[in-house]
């Protein structure tokens, strides 16, 4: 579907707030902010375009406060339409990224078998049947949690922060808890996609989520990474709802 209109699409996240304008059916500028520091920027709330749509899982107060700085903002709620079918047993606590990271990966590959991985606060994996219809998936921690969980549960391992490179056998404490929390995301993901595999033919992966950069999709068989899945699914609900 086309819309020739410029469009702000608002993802406010636990971590952080994206904001993408939307020309021509495409990202052309994404931001990811803090939330104090998005009421600073004046490119963002001086803008007058009509068409604003976002998803949050931020309190009232500071929902409220969106809606200040993007007039004409409309939040994805339980009333707006949807291009896929929720085939699942609790929607009102089906949270709103897992359903824009479906259908951002339907509507990439239709008519395919789609499974979305977010890699953030937690690992999300959402499935998409070849009907269109969103069957559900799985949620496990993510890094950060991960590590907070040895730091906080064991008396005498620290609290660390990840890093990009990690080796198989980490040669101290730090590096084991790095390697362990990392190759063990990684496995975890390697295995529910080869379960998903076994599951359901022409399946299509995508891989998004902040924390995708700590791990090597690269070549692997019908995985794409996006960046932007998250946005791109929002985009497509506010065309149903336009």
């Amino acid at each position: 579907m086309g819309f020739n209109e410029k469009v702000y699409v608002i993802d406010a996240g636990n971590t952080a707030i994206k904001v993408a304008l939307f020309e021509e059916n495409k990202p052309v500028e994404v931001k990811r902010l803090k939330y104090v520091d998005l009421l600073k920027e004046d490119s963002y709330l001086n803008q007058n375009e009509k068409f604003r749509f976002g998803s949050s899982v931020l309190n009232e107060v500071r929902n409220q406060e969106l809606k200040s700085i993007f007039p004409n903002l409309l939040f994805f709620d339980d009333k707006t339409k949807l291009p896929v079918k929720l085939n699942y047993k609790t929607t009102q606590t089906l949270g709103r990224d897992r359903i824009c990271n479906a259908v951002a990966a339907y509507s990439l590959f239709p008519y395919n078998n789609t499974l979305s991985i977010d890699i953030g606060t937690c690992v999300k994996y959402d499935f998409v049947s070849h009907k269109g219809i969103y069957e559900g998936g799985a949620i496990s921690p993510g890094i950060n949690l991960r590590y907070k969980s040895l730091n906080e549960y064991t008396d005498n391992l620290p609290l660390i922060e990840a890093k990009t490179e990690v080796e198989l056998l980490g040669k101290s404490t730090y590096e084991s808890i790095h390697s362990g929390v990392i190759n063990g995301i990684y496995a975890e993901i390697i295995q529910t996609i080869k379960r998903y595999r076994c599951e359901f033919d022409d399946l299509k992966i995508i891989i998004t989520g902040g924390d995708t950069k700590y791990f090597d999709f690269n070549g692997k068989k019908d995985t794409f990474v996006e960046e932007n899945l998250t946005l791109k699914g929002l985009f497509q609900i506010f065309l149903l709802n336009v």
